[in-house]
């Protein structure tokens, strides 16, 4: 794991959890930590509301065939009042669900009312020996899963208390051994369940909280990442274009110069006859070189939204780098084209660009460029030999990337984000050589 990612985890963990009373809504917590307990909780809600339907359905069975209403001595008008008042409270808190704070009063008020009925229904069929008693432990579950504080655990644990009063009352007797280890039976069973539904929705709360730091974080390495291409795009791009430019400039400056001296040795008329020509034929190339900045503007746009025929992009910039930084540049296929994917297309573009700037900047003009694109199984191979000056390479290659001169390192980086290996050799008096090889898939039918 990364040190982001670990920073981001360790401050996950230190982070206090969100707190809030028994109904608190997504307001009163921070950020999307809220709007996750607001959506889980109408989930969970909605889960609730089927889940009463089922019983509802069950209910009407037992309080509709009499031999069951007489087992279990629910019938008459008051079972089916009960009944009624209980679909017409699911009805209402399935209705109200949505509106947040009241959803949430609904669901707690309900859920007591239906644990009322199961009060009376433990009572009226065994007390604390009855099998409904059993019913005690899904609410547990229930008001834990709905309200994980501890003041919603309350409701369901009174339920024992309360049985075992009303089944002295209406029983008439006395508390035996047997009910008192009922009671610590089910206790039992009930603070087990509750520790570890708490421990359950905690730690979904912080893995929560977790994945949202770092979903946050990711984006961020994102922009970064985005902004370091469009960067190297520039630089690689009308960097190139625009640094021939500079060199046009400067030259036209020298020139203009160089005709004021000579104007006052030989006369205006005639220096000014002399240098004319040449400044006009400069300024046509400049000219050129703006519309060839647009141009490369427009590609570095498709480029950058779209795949593009890479040797037919690679076999047109050769032809525009000869004009352009005026060098004899020759360009040679070898083997069937393959997919190299719109990435490390882009990246054998641009070390093209970047490497005949290089040439144009340092080995001057004429300089013989032989760029060769080879496709052999399972690779792809660019290579650009100039026959320039050449320089002799300094022990560590990183040392070529100066500060405010990216071209090199701009190599380097697209190598790397490729998975490509780039290589470069030079030697005084023999020019330099570069070769970026990239990972290439199955040929193309054509």
């Amino acid at each position: 794991m990364s040190e982001t990612s670990a920073a981001v985890l360790g401050s996950a963990r230190a982070e206090p959890l969100p707190r809030g009373g028994l109904f608190a809504g997504p307001a009163e917590k921070s950020g999307t930590s809220g709007a996750f307990s607001e959506d889980r909780f109408l989930t969970r809600a909605r889960a609730l509301f089927y889940a009463r339907l089922a019983f509802l359905v069950l209910g009407l069975g037992v309080i509709g065939v009499p031999a069951w209403s007489q087992a279990f001595g629910v019938g008459g008008p008051g079972a089916y009042a009960i009944y009624l008042v209980m679909v017409a409270y699911s009805a209402a808190n399935y209705v109200f669900l949505p509106k947040k704070h009241v959803g949430r009063i609904l669901t707690f008020s309900t859920l007591c009312a239906d644990l009322c009925v199961l009060v009376w229904l433990v009572s009226v069929t065994g007390g604390l020996r009855s099998p409904l008693l059993a019913a005690q432990l899904l609410f547990t579950t229930l008001f834990v899963v709905l309200f994980p504080t501890p003041l919603a655990v309350v409701p369901p644990l009174l339920t024992f208390p309360v049985v075992a009063k009303l089944d002295q009352l209406l029983g008439g007797h006395a508390v035996v051994q047997i009910d008192i280890f009922i009671l610590l039976w089910y206790s039992a069973i009930n603070c087990i369940l509750v520790y570890v539904m708490v421990y359950l929705n905690e730690r979904d709360r912080v893995k929560h909280r977790e994945l949202a730091k770092l979903s946050l974080a990711v984006r961020e390495m994102a922009i970064v990442e985005e902004r370091n291409r469009l960067a190297r795009e520039i630089h690689d791009g009308l960097g190139g274009v625009l640094s021939s430019v500079v060199i046009q400039s400067e030259y036209l400056l020298n020139m203009i110069d160089g005709s004021e001296v000579r104007s006052r040795l030989q006369g205006t008329h005639e220096a000014r006859a002399a240098i004319l020509p040449t400044i006009r034929k400069e300024l046509s190339d400049l000219h050129s070189a703006a519309e060839d900045s647009m141009d490369e503007l427009r590609r570095s746009l498709r480029m950058m939204k779209e795949d593009f025929d890479l040797v037919s992009a690679l076999a047109d910039y050769c032809k525009l780098a000869s004009g352009r930084h005026r060098l004899e540049v020759r360009f040679n296929r070898v083997g069937r084209e393959r997919f190299v994917g719109p990435e490390s297309a882009l990246a054998l573009f641009r070390v093209l660009q970047e490497t005949t700037t290089n040439v144009s900047k340092h080995c001057g003009k004429g300089t013989l460029v032989e760029v060769t694109l080879t496709f052999a199984p399972g690779h792809a191979q660019l290579r650009v030999k100039d026959h320039g000056k050449g320089f002799a390479l300094p022990a560590d290659p990183t040392a070529l990337g100066r500060d405010g001169h990216y071209g090199l390192a701009n190599m380097r980086e697209r190598a790397n984000k490729v998975a490509g290996q780039i290589r470069m050799t030079s030697e005084p008096g023999k020019g330099t050589c570069i070769e970026l090889t990239v990972h290439a898939g199955e040929e193309f039918a054509r």
